[in-house]
């Protein structure tokens, strides 16, 4: 609970107490304890304690980032959506039942309908472009991801610029619109919720009780969670347990983190148009990777997809596995024998906090063939800008998904900072898998960016057309 409905609650108790002391005629009959009421004067008089309580209760904070209220009328017409999911307001908790309620006063108010149209994801960015070059945009308000639409359509001038709209924090996630939305200094897109999934590193507590491993939670506690000792945990998670002469538990299940060593070492493989493999940052976080293959960190592919690292932390004979809090969910369930915790990504050495990462961020956006941007802007804004009854963003999920609250204190620090990251999902024709296969390999750092920064930069040049 925040501190104001605290105190607002609280103050709403003393005057009730002091309602009822003044109602009460101080008297009672011998061996009864009911009050006798006071009838003569039921009403009490203003007290001083009362007024001193009054001025000590906290005044309303007002958000300086609301738009006024606005008066339009809107005829009836009836607002597409569009995404690849159901993006209707699902009535299931205090907040949502909220925002169903602003939606549906600001229809009457408005005059408006909402339909949410939903397009399958195979189909839906060859679709909507489609429509757009058309100047028939399937709807209002378009959900997009960057490589979409930034620069190619953006330079075609299809969408609105929303700086000048997107402004209330409370309802917004400003962030998309002034960072990863934006194109020549203007941004292009709104992002209502939370930036994303905390990114960060599942560990088996139970595996690491059973091999004496000092707490993980430690390390953190200690802010002491960082490459190095990421790397020591791992060597001390593979053992051979039944001196068989075969390593028979792990401490990692994959060094395929590049990303998530990027991320937290505060750099990219792109900047501004310009492949950035050389730059010392990025050269930290590729010797890091090279560093796990070379001393043989992590446990090794048994050949298979994408999914193997899940599966090898699934069969509960692998220490840590890096993905989103969101897999805990599955995990709960897959692995309800073992007790699993969560931490941040560990810093790299040019970080001084945790961070989590998005490689193909996506908002919504509005075509320019629509009418009213700013109203339509506004609408959303009101729809979502409520007093949430939670302390936190995705308390409800975080708590649902762990009962410890060291892993949910985790998962709130590691998405407090979230990091774009460019790489195949923006440029199409990059070499990365080939380039990230090599470093696993143990190919030196300087032959591996000798010979990828040429294809890395012509990628770039043909997004960005250079």
């Amino acid at each position: 609970m925040s501190l104001r409905k605290l105190m607002v609650v609280l103050c709403s108790l003393m005057l009730v107490f002091m309602v009822a002391c003044s109602s009460n005629g101080g008297e009672s009959t011998s061996g009864n304890n009911d009050v006798v009421q006071n009838t003569e004067n039921p009403t009490p008089e203003p007290s001083e304690a009362t007024d001193e309580g009054d001025a000590d209760e906290p005044e309303a904070t007002v958000n300086p980032n609301v738009t006024p209220e606005m008066d339009f009328d809107m005829g009836g017409r009836t607002l597409k959506l569009v995404s690849w999911y159901d993006e209707s307001i699902q009535e299931t908790s205090p907040d949502s039942i909220q925002m169903k309620q602003n939606l549906d006063a600001l229809m009457e108010k408005h005059n408006f309908n909402v339909e949410y149209v939903v397009v399958d994801y195979g189909e839906y960015q060859d679709k909507v472009k489609a429509s757009l070059m058309a100047g028939e945009p399937l709807g209002d308000i378009i959900r997009l991801a960057r490589p979409w639409m930034i620069p190619t359509l953006v330079k075609q001038d299809l969408f609105w610029p929303l700086d000048d709209y997107v402004i209330n924090d409370n309802a917004f996630v400003v962030q998309y619109t002034k960072e990863l939305s934006e194109y020549d200094g203007k941004g292009y897109g709104f992002r209502i919720g939370v930036a994303g999934a905390s990114q960060g590193v599942f560990y088996n507590r139970t595996l690491m009780n059973q091999l004496g491993i000092k707490d993980l939670q430690e390390y953190v506690d200690e802010d002491n969670w960082n490459w190095d000792t990421f790397i020591e945990v791992a060597k001390q998670g593979n053992k051979d347990t039944n001196n068989d002469g075969k390593i028979d538990t792990w401490g990692l299940a994959t060094d395929s983190i590049l990303i998530q060593a990027l991320s937290s070492n505060e750099t990219n493989m792109v900047v501004n148009g310009q492949q950035n493999l050389e730059d010392p940052k990025t050269l930290e976080a590729l010797n890091f990777i090279s560093r796990m293959a070379t001393e043989a960190v992590a446990r090794p592919t048994e050949g298979g997809d994408w999914t193997e690292p899940k599966q090898f932390f699934i069969q509960g004979n692998t220490l840590m596995f890096a993905a989103a809090d969101y897999e805990m969910d599955s995990f709960n369930t897959d692995m309800a024998e073992y007790d699993i915790g969560f931490l941040p990504f560990p810093k790299g050495p040019n970080s001084s906090q945790y961070h989590s990462f998005n490689t193909i961020p996506n908002y919504y956006t509005i075509p320019k063939a629509v009418e009213n941007p700013d109203q339509i802007v506004y609408l959303w804004e009101k729809i979502y800008d409520i007093e949430s009854i939670y302390d936190y963003p995705r308390q409800a999920d975080l708590e649902k998904w762990f009962q410890n609250e060291a892993d949910v204190a985790n998962a709130q620090l590691a998405g407090e900072s979230f990091r774009i990251i460019e790489g195949i999902d923006a440029y199409p024709s990059m070499p990365y898998y080939a380039f990230v296969d090599e470093l696993r390999q143990g190919v030196s750092v300087s032959t591996v960016v000798e010979t990828y920064k040429e294809p890395f930069q012509a990628a770039v040049d043909e997004v960005w057309q250079n």
